[in-house]
């Protein structure tokens, strides 16, 4: 097996993001909904969201393709400006083997990776990390691991028929006083408020207009009017 050898790919990774397309674009979300553990038993917090998916040119392991998206989530309780949750990573689209990958870190010293399968016109996906595991795992920095232990993280994502998409995820906590696993989970529906950005490949491809037509990154130098 030659597994030094990159695949030339396409240039254009919005036309390559399988299930991953309908998500590209900067989102709002004002309905967001959290449950997580405190002291007393669980905490209930609504939030808005913004969240922006950017696509990034292909990406190789010598053989193995991705097209991504590079993403941000900040995310405010309602009325205030203090953060409330930031996050940043990765949507990766393998078309090869049909699957997503979904990387996510936050500065409070927690990574993960997960992963699932998906048609490439897939409408509804769900992916799964699991702590211990040498792929699709989770890390998570001592105090966290100690007390708030995440066991296993899921994330379900619907496209919805309106042009929003909402997701479901959960992570299963370990923490200590507890007879049982503690459920942390967010749930929101996101509304574009602005398109996806060409990435780089892509736009040097269409020239200086930036357009994102798709036939004009099949033609190159040609613009669309």
């Amino acid at each position: 097996m030659d597994i030094y050898t990159e695949p030339d790919g396409d240039p254009d990774t919005l036309a390559n993001l399988g299930p991953l397309g309908p998500m590209a674009g900067i989102w709002q979300g004002a309905g967001g909904a959290d449950q997580h553990p405190v002291a007393e038993g669980d905490g209930h917090d609504a939030y808005v969201e913004q969240y922006e998916l950017q696509p990034i040119d292909r990406q190789t392991n010598g053989p193995q393709l991705f097209y991504g998206l590079r993403y941000h989530v900040h995310i405010v309780k309602p009325g205030e400006v203090e953060t409330f949750h930031d996050q940043v990573g990765y949507w990766l689209w393998e078309p090869a083997t049909e699957e997503i990958t979904f990387t996510l870190g936050i500065p409070r010293g927690q990574v993960l990776l997960a992963n699932g399968p998906a048609a490439p016109d897939a409408r509804e996906f769900e992916l799964h990390a699991t702590l211990g595991t040498e792929v699709y795992g989770i890390l998570s920095n001592p105090f966290l691991q100690t007390y708030f232990r995440t066991v296993s993280y899921r994330i379900h994502v619907t496209v919805n028929d309106d042009g929003t998409w909402s997701y479901e995820e959960e992570g299963m906590l370990d923490v200590p006083g507890r007879d049982e696993l503690v459920s942390h989970s967010d749930r929101n529906t996101l509304t574009r408020i602005a398109p996806p950005t060409l990435n780089p490949l892509a736009a040097d491809a269409v020239g200086s207009d930036g357009s994102l037509g798709i036939g004009d990154l099949r033609q190159k130098g040609t613009s669309q009017t």
